[in-house]
């Protein structure tokens, strides 16, 4: 366990870095009327990631969890959902990049930025499908490379002195690449091939199907136990599309409450305040989404899967991912701030330049989401196992809208600093409200595990955790 959520970490480290960097030298190139609205654009786009791939990923993550690799059944009606809301949000940002024509140079930004929809789409997928697989290897790697085409795309702007038009053109040769290298990565999982992690063989489950029948019960003996229907049935038949439309929109709300966070605040910003005012508020927000990537590592990435698992069987490794995992996140949560909070002081106008001096202190207030942020993600993913997502994201949306109104009040009277503290508000009474619902919902009357139970699990003493 410690050795694949260390991979993942090792990757997220290499992710945050080149994200970072690629942050750093298109904000030393473009000017930041340029960088402001480059990073406005990309934020706009990101936030129709969670409806582009309309949930599928995390929907794939329950269902093959509960069902194995019955699960397969979901997987050709989920893929042409995602598709078909890929396509129409595609061709909704070109259309809003029409919009801003005769200015060439912010249509072609918009209109180049519209392949990103597809690759962040793809990327979702196929990372669900890695981490079905139990391939952490392969899931480090994917999440890694498109991030490694920026920092080069970036690189070459920097060197060259190109336009924010000619990044827009880099940033999307790399999102096709990231496609491609992202359907080659699912292939045999869209064939209903790919062994599952925790689950047998699709093979071996082929083999079961095609057994020789069990002799025919005695008469008494039937009487005595309650018909089954037959399992083999409807194995291969896919889900009604209601009931896919209603497993996954929960998703992609969710999705969307926790995007709203990341960008909007930039996105307001720079339609209120201008794109130079967006830039003071966007870097805070880049190095803030880099330090988010720790819980989503553990969590999303790693635990998510076997959450589902464990939902239905294993309900102590449920109560210690609520003990000690929640409490955890908070304390790294702390510790993270207050690095964030004083290291930006000095790190901001050395990295990024004197002109975004005005940052560090906007980053000394976003720091104050971190513990928020961190001790949410934990109890949030043991609301999505325990089927309490749609509670979930009732609250996800409640704090969306404190975020908004929060917004609305606080960008026009105290500019970037008003939407960083919003940002905390909102992140704040999220985290209580998903904390209190975890407590109620999954934990309820159940004593809690003790920290000696913790080490046994770890120890291997009971592998179903593992």
């Amino acid at each position: 366990m410690l050795a694949q959520v260390g991979l993942l970490g090792l990757s997220q480290a290499g992710v945050t870095v080149a994200a970072f960097g690629s942050q750093v030298l298109l904000a030393r190139t473009l000017t930041r009327e340029d960088f402001g609205s480059f990073t406005a654009v990309l934020a706009v786009v990101s936030l129709t990631a969670p409806v582009a791939v309309f949930g599928v990923s995390e929907l794939w993550l329950q269902v093959f969890g509960q069902e194995g690799a019955r699960a397969y059944r979901w997987v050709g009606p989920s893929l042409r959902l995602a598709g078909a809301a890929c396509a129409v949000l595609l061709l909704g940002v070109l259309a809003w990049s029409a919009a801003e024509l005769p200015d060439t140079t912010a249509a072609g930004v918009r209109a180049l930025l519209a392949t990103v929809v597809v690759a962040q789409a793809a990327l979702a997928l196929a990372g669900s499908v890695r981490q079905l697989r139990g391939d952490y290897r392969g899931l480090s790697a994917l999440q890694l490379a498109p991030h490694l085409g920026r920092v080069l795309v970036t690189g070459a702007v920097w060197a060259a002195g190109l336009s924010v038009v000619a990044a827009a053109a880099g940033y999307a040769v790399v999102a096709v690449a990231t496609v491609a290298a992202c359907l080659l990565a699912s292939r045999e999982f869209r064939r209903g091939a790919m062994p599952l992690e925790g689950h047998p063989a699709p093979a071996a489950r082929a083999a079961r199907a095609t057994a020789p029948a069990a002799p025919a019960a005695a008469p008494a003996a039937r009487a005595a136990v309650p018909a089954v229907p037959a399992a083999p049935a409807d194995v291969d038949t896919g889900p009604r599309p209601r009931e896919l439309l209603g497993a996954a929109t929960p998703y992609v709300l969710g999705n969307v409450c926790y995007l709203l966070g990341i960008h909007f605040g930039t996105v307001l910003a720079a339609e209120l305040l201008g794109g130079a005012e967006a830039a003071l508020l966007a870097v805070p927000m880049a190095v803030l989404t880099a330090v988010y990537l720790v819980p989503r590592v553990v969590y999303q990435q790693y635990l998510l899967g076997k959450l589902h698992r464990w939902a239905g069987s294993d309900a102590e490794a449920v109560l210690l991912a609520y003990r000690w995992g929640s409490a955890g996140m908070v304390a790294l949560g702390a510790v993270v701030a207050a690095a964030v909070a004083l290291g930006g002081l000095v790190a901001l106008p050395l990295v990024f330049g004197p002109a975004y001096r005005d940052a560090a202190p906007v980053l000394a207030v976003l720091a104050l989401a971190v513990p928020f942020r961190f001790g949410g993600a934990a109890v949030a993913a043991l609301l999505t196992s325990g089927g309490l997502l749609r509670r979930k994201v009732v609250y996800q949306a409640v704090g969306a809208v404190v975020l908004l109104a929060a917004l609305a009040v606080a960008v026009p009277a105290w500019g970037v600093r008003g939407a960083a503290g919003a940002t905390v508000l909102a992140e704040a009474v999220l985290c209580c409200l998903l904390w209190v619902a975890a407590r109620r919902g999954v934990v309820g009357d159940a004593p809690l595990p003790t920290w000696r139970d913790l080490r046994r699990r770890l120890s291997r003493e009971a592998p179903r955790a593992s």
